[in-house]
């Protein structure tokens, strides 16, 4: 016998590709293994036991047929010979040898081919159709294919993840429905109309009750996590590779049309040609000379049982060709090149499944055949909300509170701020750090702020950095009265959220983009009047103008800072309306005068007009309009020379005129009687006027980088010069007088021509090493005491 096993090689598979194996190909395998052991029976038996046996006939070789030979399988005995009981026959002569020589040639000359062959084209056309199911399984260009996606889809099916995600899913949706439910049931009981006012009241007094609570699921580690992390790069890397082409699906179309033209050709010439399977063979052979006869009446020993076995492969055969069929139909029924995960959308909840195409479309149709469940699981690794939760969940492992709390850090304000730079996401743990009054986020993609931001209830401070931010109705409840400070920098200012202009308790907002260039004139801003409690805006943009909407603030506003990245600002006069403003910024806005409209600003008490074109001052006159101004910074400009109307500033404390083109200074200045702080650093100055000696309040001077070559004596006349910066000039010498600033605590001298140190400084006793900044060897060559002086803690 031949053992099936032989046959094993021709249709092994991996067990993971059962899976791509609808329950048509199950049959035809079954089918196949049926008719290979028909075919391998009948090959066994043809081998070891098929012969035929023959007797000779007394026929002429010229009217030899079958019908004489027919007449030995009539049944009964003839009536004349009923009584008779010796029987008798023809005596043949013939010997053993000469029996075995006719029965051999008669079996090759007079058999029919059929009945010959009959097993062994079994076998042959089995083998044909067990190699054109399994040739896609072994062909490189889709067996690879293949292989990759049963084992993406077994660890997909077996992650953890995936049944974390399904079952937030269904958790989400029992809690949605009985929502529902109490919704309903309060509305019956409330009567039409009531319904709506009654929850909005109860939102707005109770926004501390938004915290949900998540469903009871398995957690996953932190190993697990990392695992389904790798799973979504895959299924995304797979995905694009496999949808660029269709060479699956074109190659099982071909296979199964082989199959069906194999199909139709076994059954023609089976119906044809069985009927030649017969018992008894008429043989006609020239073998008078040896055997004395050339006619013989045959029997076909095994012609029986091979023509029920031709019936039964015939069967099964047709039962094959039908599977076949079906399938063909499948194939050209159905678009198999697309595939929906609408049900998957919709048990699962994840409407941004997306639909495949090509190769990934019929795989996952031919997975549906042997399991739906698998599709359902699967798409979980293709929707982005899923990835989402999955990069919250390692988040959440890699950032414990533990690990945020090492990062707080009180800021510029003295507020407790947590800062997160660059992060795939929010980690839910942010919500556990109570104690957070400033929360910073930057460069962190696509926030949606969860339930779980109202545990921070001491949080007054929030900076989005390129970090847009989603936030629920209910938690713009929670924030809009505990709010105080918001920065938002995003690439254009339609970025920013609606929701910030809705915090009615902040009172600081800083907004940094740009408007796009056909909006940019226009320079159109969302409505402030929400924000009753603003105090200081901030704005970095390209406006073309001041914002209409600055004047729904206008009687609360103090402070207004434009940075306009260079662009020029050209309507100004909305800034009248600020009544109450006391610092105004206007930076890099391409001025080249000083707006008339800061002129009416009566509580103004700060402008600073740095980054501009302004190449003079005249109209610094009006300046005594705004009685309270004591800071004026005109810095990083092209001013050429003051205007002696400088006097007229007397309540002036801080003047900053560094980074401009002055080469002389009013003697005028010496009348600004209330200056504080004078900044002429980075010009050309040649010489300082003495008349500064009469600014008997000042207490900060900065001369550095310029031209100067020796200094007044009168300079050395303001007692209550504090800070002295004279770096990078030309000075040869400095004068012994330096010694009346007692209150001197700084002094810069770095980058002269100087020779020697006066040891007059010894006389100044704030003034220590740490802040006289200048050569060692200037300092080497002062008195020991004054030095030991300076050293002194």
């Amino acid at each position: 016998m031949i053992p099936i096993a032989e046959f094993k090689q021709f249709s092994e598979q991996q067990p993971a590709f059962k899976l791509l194996k609808p329950w048509w190909d199950v049959l035809a395998e079954y089918l196949t293994v049926a008719m290979l052991m028909i075919g391998v029976f009948g090959c066994t038996l043809q081998v070891t036991q098929d012969k035929i046996i023959c007797l000779p006939s007394h026929e002429t070789p010229e009217n030899f047929s079958e019908a004489p030979c027919q007449q030995l399988l009539l049944p009964g005995v003839p009536e004349q010979m009923e009584g008779i009981q010796e029987v008798s026959g023809l005596k043949n002569d013939l010997d053993l040898q000469q029996y075995s020589f006719i029965n051999q040639l008669c079996y090759e000359k007079a058999l029919h081919w059929y009945p010959k062959y009959f097993p062994y084209l079994v076998v042959i056309h089995t083998l044909i159709f067990m190699v054109c199911t399994s040739f896609w399984f072994k062909f490189p260009g889709t067996s690879s294919k293949i292989e990759h996606f049963t084992s993406i889809l077994g660890k997909c099916f077996d992650s953890p993840w995936t049944t974390r995600a399904l079952s937030e899913v269904s958790g989400e949706n029992r809690k949605g429905h009985a929502t529902r439910q109490a919704t309903a049931t309060v509305a019956a009981e409330a009567g039409p109309g009531k319904v709506g006012e009654g929850e909005k009241e109860k939102v707005l007094t109770e926004p501390e009750k938004v915290v949900s609570e998540p469903p009871a699921v398995t957690l996953l580690d932190k190993k697990e996590g990392e695992q389904a992390k790798a799973l979504f790069e895959k299924v995304k890397k797979f995905r694009v590779h496999v949808e660029e082409g269709d060479i699956l699906y074109t190659m099982y179309i071909r296979q199964m049309v082989l199959k069906v033209c194999k199909f139709f050709a076994i059954l023609v010439y089976n119906l044809v040609y069985v009927e030649k399977i017969s018992f008894v063979v008429a043989c006609s052979v020239e073998t008078s000379r040896f055997t004395g006869y050339a006619s013989f009446c045959c029997n076909h020993t095994k012609a029986h049982l091979f023509s029920k076995l031709a019936f039964c492969y015939i069967c099964f055969v047709c039962v094959y060709g039908i599977t076949c069929l079906y399938t063909l139909y499948w194939l050209f029924h159905r678009p198999l090149k697309e595939y929906s995960f609408r049900s998957a959308r919709e048990e699962t909840g994840m409407g941004d499944i997306p639909d495949v195409k090509n190769d990934f479309a019929f795989m996952l149709h031919l997975i549906d055949q042997y399991d739906p469940l698998y599709s359902k699981r699967f798409a979980v690794f293709l929707s982005e909300v899923s990835e989402s939760r999955l990069k919250q969940l390692n988040l959440n492992h890699e950032w414990t509170p533990e690990k945020l709390r090492q990062k707080l850090q009180h800021n510029a304000k003295g507020r407790l701020e947590l800062a997160l730079c660059m992060l795939p996401g929010l980690p839910d743990t942010v919500f556990e750090l109570r104690e957070v009054e400033a929360l910073r986020l930057e460069a962190i993609s696509d926030i949606t702020f969860p339930p779980g931001l109202s545990q921070l209830v001491h949080l007054q401070e929030l900076s989005l950095i390129h970090s847009p931010a989603r936030l629920p109705f209910s938690l713009q409840m929670f924030l809009r009265d505990r709010l105080k400070v918001i920065r938002i920098k995003c690439e254009e200012l339609r970025e920013v959220p609606l929701w910030v202009f809705g915090l009615r308790s902040l009172e600081e907002l800083h907004l940094e983009g740009l408007f796009p260039p056909e909006l940019a004139q226009a320079a159109t801003l969302e409505s402030l009047r929400e924000l009753k409690q603003l105090k200081v805006l901030s704005l970095w943009s390209n406006a073309g103008k001041v914002p209409a909407s600055v004047t729904d603030v206008a009687g609360h506003l103090q402070r207004l800072s434009l940075h306009n990245d260079g662009a020029r600002l050209l309507a100004l006069n909305s800034l009248k309306k600020l009544t109450v403003l006391r610092e105004l910024e206007l930076v890099a806005c391409g001025l080249e005068r000083i707006p008339h409209a800061v002129f009416s600003l009566g509580a103004l008490q700060e402008l600073d007009l740095k980054d501009n074109h302004l190449r003079s001052i005249e109209e610094i006159l009006s300046f005594q309009h705004c009685r309270k101004l004591v800071t004026l910074r005109l810095w990083h400009n092209q001013i050429a020379y003051v205007p002696e109307h400088v006097r007229k500033l007397r309540v002036l404390e801080q003047l900053y005129l560094s980074h401009n083109k002055l080469e002389v200074l009013p003697t005028q200045l010496g009348m600004c009687s209330g200056l504080r702080l004078l900044d002429v650093t980075h010009n050309g100055l040649h010489s300082l006027p003495p008349e500064l000696g009469l600014l008997q309040n000042l207490q900060h001077l900065a001369v550095s980088y310029n031209a100067l070559e020796t200094l007044p004596d009168e300079i050395f006349f303001c007692s209550k010069l504090r800070t002295l910066l004279l770096g990078y000039n030309q000075l040869t010498q400095l004068s012994p007088q330096v010694g009346n600033l007692r209150s001197l605590s700084r002094l810069e001298l770095k980058g002269n021509r100087l020779e020697a140190l006066p040891e007059e400084l010894g006389n100044c006793r704030g003034l220590k090493k740490a802040a006289l900044l200048v050569e060692d060897s200037l300092y080497e060559g002062l008195p020991a005491e004054v030095r030991e002086k300076m050293e002194e803690e």
